[in-house]
Formats: structure tokens, C-alpha cells, sequence
């Protein structure tokens, strides 16, 4: 038989489903994959070996006893490390919960293990989900599988990394301001933020409570489709989950189309930054989208120029409140309590051992802006741009039903190239940024390699919020013509592992 890691999440399914394969069997060659290449990539930091068989086992034993499987059962799944799980180890790429051991999964964990989904472990990213390129790890960078001298993107970088080097067949990530969408760009695979509330944050650490969103990572936007549809709805746990009925997002990727649509282009997703192979590969894409049957239509949202500053005090200031947690005290990491120092003097040193450099840049930037007399001025101001890019969104969603723009203005850049540049790192999330605030649906799938470099390009569809349906009925539809123009997934293509 071929290599079952280089088969799709809905192929391995099936293979299950029919008896052509066990569980098993499937969940070991993952396994061997991640031993003899996770070394170079460094996709993991905790690989659940004993618990991952376990799961698969009981896959095959209810094929065994003749009981329906699901659409996803028995199919390996690489888990973000920020999602809590009940007996492993949850970091969220930090010092300061090394070795830390939850007593409970996260409802979207929950849901996967309910679906039979096989959970191989958890993956590497930017500490507290802080970063565009994984470097901010306290565990170490991620590689890119494409270039193994690249950033994966970030945070999530290990969950697209693990995609991308055939590791897993599927990934949970999630995005603040990109943290899906970039590494997919970046990695050549499909990322997609939910709407805000899609997908419960119950259980998932918290970076930016306002922006946070867990989403469904894969090779093919239907695998995608797939894993939302296990992850999403509807959970009392969580007080800002919405409910409402899953929109039909598996439906719209069986039944890809964009005749008849309008999608819009963003003026303001374009411009000085853009790397010359991106902007290419995304007008192709544009040109693509005529061809199918869609019209084309020019849009200018002018407070998008704005977004980045936005996002860059709101995020900050939440997460100054939501970090607060972290003392040394409750759990994770306790740093010179020999019984001489006092509560304050043990929390000011865990932080200082536990936290690295752009968490604390972060939580000083939050604490400033939230500050007496400067709340007004800048956390204020910022909620009052929010509003105003919510409305550009909600004009433009008046005249189109989707809009697209290249994921990230260039491809991946290699690794310590921008880490003493925090400016430059933030611009890595220009374009993914305003769904965010926004709190719309968004996706990201391969359009072609770049011809400078070769890296892969992203192409980034968003929809308006409980609308996920259309970024699978779009990206279903792009995806299904490039591989009938170049006959072959773009991840073929990687070949430097």
C-alpha cells in the first residue's frame, strides 16, 4: 500500500470505514513519520505515543463490533499547545507551564475524541500564541518543511509545520490576528479561522479574549471542512460561543462554486511591503476566479490602514489582564520560594524566569495602554477604530458576498531574520488582522509558489460572520482549478525533508 501519510483526512476515513486499513495501522506510520523527521522540523513538543494507539484501538474496535464511524474517525490529528488536555502536558509554548499536567480537556478536545479523531500530541508555538514565525517558543523555533532555514509562521507554526511535512493528516490551530491563516500561507497548506464564537474558547488558554478563535487546519479545504464541522457549535461553557445552527460548511466544500458570486478586492491589500511573487500568484488567482464564473469587484475599506495599530494595543491590553493569572502561586512554574521571599517577591521572580521577551513586551505595552490616563487615548481609541473597520466590513459585504487579498504580503522569511525587529514581525499579519477584530470567517489556501523563491503563496477569502460556508464554497472551487491546471496538490512539491 502507498504511504498512509500522504492521504488525505477524508481518505484515510474512508480507508477505515471500509476495513482496507485499521486505525491502527494508520496512527503507526504517523507515529514512524514523526520519528524519523520531527528531529529537523520540530513540529511537537509533546508526542502522546500510548494515548494515541489507545484511540486508534478503540476505532477498530467499533468497526469491529459493527457500529458506524464517524466522517473523521480513526484519522491522526496534530493539537496546538494551547488547548488544556486532561493527563498531558499543556505549555502554550511557555517556561512558565513547563510540566504543567491539566485536569480536564478543553470542550474542542472533548469534541474531537467524541468524533474517534486520533490525537498525536501536542504542537510547537510562539509562547502564549505572541508571534508570526514561532521563534517565540521557550521550546525552540519550528522549521518550515519547504525550507528547513524558513519560519513555519506563527503561532501556530507547529500545527501547519506538522501538515506540511506529512506528520499529520490534520491540525488545530488557532488565530488572534493570523495565527492560522499566516502558517498556512506560509506553509502551503489550508488554515480557517471561524467566526468569533464559532468554536468554543472553553479550555483553550487565553491570549486576547475579544479576538481569540480555535479553527481547523489541513491539506485540503475539504479535510478542513470536515474538522470544523467536529469542532464547531454551540457550548454553555463558553459565554461568548454563539448559538446557532454550524453553517454547511462540509456541503459547500463538496460542492465548490463561485459562479454567479461577487467577490471583492480590498484596495488597501496592496501596496509597498507586497513581495513581487505574491502579488503575482494572488492577481493569477483573481484572473482564476473571472474564469470561474465570478465577478470581480474593486472595494476600498480605508480604516483596514488602521488595523494593525488597533489590533496592537487591544490585543496587548487583554492579554496584560488575562496573563495576570500566571503568579507562580497556583500552578506551573515557582521560582524562589525558599520560604525567605514573599508572595510578591516569588511572583515578580517566576515572571521574570517564566515569561520571555515579546510576552513581556506585550503584557508592559497592555499594562501601559490600560494605565489612568492613557486608557482613553489608546485602548479607547483603538475599540473606537475597531468599530470603524466592522463598518467597512459591513459595507463591503453590501456589495459582495466574499472578499480576497493575498494571506501574507510575502512568503516565509527565513528564521532570525526579524526577531530583533518586532515592527517588521507584526507586519507579517497585515492582511489577516481585520477579520479579526472584525470577527468574521476567514480562510487561507495555497495559490501557487512564488517564482522568486519557490515558497508558497496564500490566498485569503473572507466571509461575513456566521457565513463559513462561502470560504469553503470559494476555496473548494479555487483549489479543485489549480489541481485540474497542475494535476497534483502544491504540497507534492516539498521535498526538503
Amino acid at each position: 500500500m502507498a504511504d498512509l501519510t500522504k492521504f488525505t483526512a477524508s481518505g484515510i476515513a474512508e480507508k477505515i470505514a471500509s476495513g482496507e486499513v485499521t486505525a491502527v495501522e494508520v496512527t503507526e506510520a504517523h507515529l514512524a513519520r514523526i520519528e524519523a523527521v520531527d528531529e529537523k522540523v520540530h513540529a511537537f513538543l509533546h508526542v502522546d505515543r500510548e494515548g494515541a494507539l489507545a484511540q486508534a484501538r478503540a476505532v477498530d474496535d467499533k468497526r469491529a463490533r459493527g457500529e458506524e464511524l464517524g466522517p473523521l474517525a480513526g484519522v491522526p490529528l496534530a493539537l496546538k499547545d494551547i488547548f488544556t488536555t486532561k493527563g498531558i502536558p499543556t505549555t502554550v509554548g511557555s517556561k512558565i507551564l513547563e510540566g504543567w499536567i491539566p485536569p480536564y480537556d478543553a470542550t474542542l478536545v472533548t469534541r474531537l475524541k467524541d468524533a474517534d479523531v486520533v490525537i498525536l500530541g501536542k504542537t510547537n508555538m510562539d509562547e502564549f500564541a505572541m508571534g508570526s514565525s514561532t521563534e517565540n517558543s521557550a521550546f525552540g523555533p519550528t522549521n518550515n518543511p519547504w525550507d528547513l532555514t524558513r519560519i513555519p509562521g506563527g503561532s501556530g507554526g507547529g500545527s501547519s509545520a506538522s501538515l506540511a511535512s506529512f506528520q499529520a493528516a490534520l491540525a488545530i490551530g488557532t488565530d488572534t490576528g493570523g495565527s492560522i491563516r499566516q502558517p498556512a500561507a506560509v506553509t502551503g497548506t489550508v488554515g480557517v479561522k471561524p467566526t468569533y464564537g464559532g468554536v468554543s474558547r472553553y479550555g483553550m488558554v487565553a491570549f486576547s479574549s475579544s479576538l481569540d478563535q480555535g479553527g481547523p487546519c489541513a491539506r485540503t479545504v475539504l479535510d478542513a471542512a470536515l474538522l470544523h464541522e467536529v469542532i464547531a457549535g454551540h457550548d454553555p461553557l463558553d459565554s461568548t460561543s454563539i448559538d446557532a445552527p454550524v453553517p454547511p460548511v462540509v456541503e459547500a466544500a463538496r460542492n465548490g462554486s463561485v459562479r454567479g458570486m461577487r467577490i471583492g478586492v480590498v484596495k488597501e491589500f496592496s501596496g509597498e511591503g507586497y513581495q513581487a511573487g505574491v502579488v503575482q500568484r494572488f492577481n493569477e488567482s483573481v484572473e482564476l476566479l473571472r474564469e470561474l464564473g465570478a465577478e470581480v469587484v474593486e472595494l476600498s475599506c480605508p480604516s483596514f490602514d488602521k488595523a494593525l495599530a488597533a489590533y496592537y494595543l487591544i490585543a496587548p491590553s487583554e492579554c496584560s489582564s488575562n496573563l495576570a493569572r500566571f503568579d507562580g502561586l497556583r500552578y506551573g512554574l515557582r521560582v524562589g520560594d525558599d520560604g525567605s521571599r514573599s508572595a510578591e517577591d516569588v511572583t515578580a521572580l517566576t515572571r521574570a524566569e517564566g515569561f520571555g521577551a515579546e510576552v513581556k513586551r506585550r503584557i508592559m505595552l497592555g499594562t501601559y495602554a490600560l494605565s489612568s490616563g492613557y486608557y482613553d487615548a489608546y485602548y479607547g481609541s483603538a475599540q473606537k477604530v475597531r468599530t470603524l473597520i466592522t463598518q467597512d466590513f459591513q459595507r463591503a459585504f453590501e456589495q459582495v458576498d466574499v472578499l480576497v487579498s493575498p494571506t501574507t504580503p510575502t512568503t516565509a522569511f527565513p528564521i532570525g531574520e526579524r526577531v530583533d525587529d518586532p515592527m517588521a514581525m507584526y507586519l507579517a499579519d497585515l492582511c489577516t488582522i481585520p477579520a479579526n477584530l472584525a470577527g468574521n470567517a476567514a480562510m487561507s489556501l495555497p495559490c501557487g509558489l512564488a517564482p522568486e523563491d519557490g515558497l508558497p503563496v496564500g490566498l485569503q477569502i473572507i466571509a461575513p460572520a456566521l457565513a463559513d460556508d462561502r470560504l469553503y464554497k470559494v476555496g473548494a472551487a479555487v483549489e479543485a482549478a489549480f489541481v485540474d491546471k497542475w494535476g497534483h496538490p502544491l504540497l507534492e512539491e516539498a521535498q526538503s525533508l
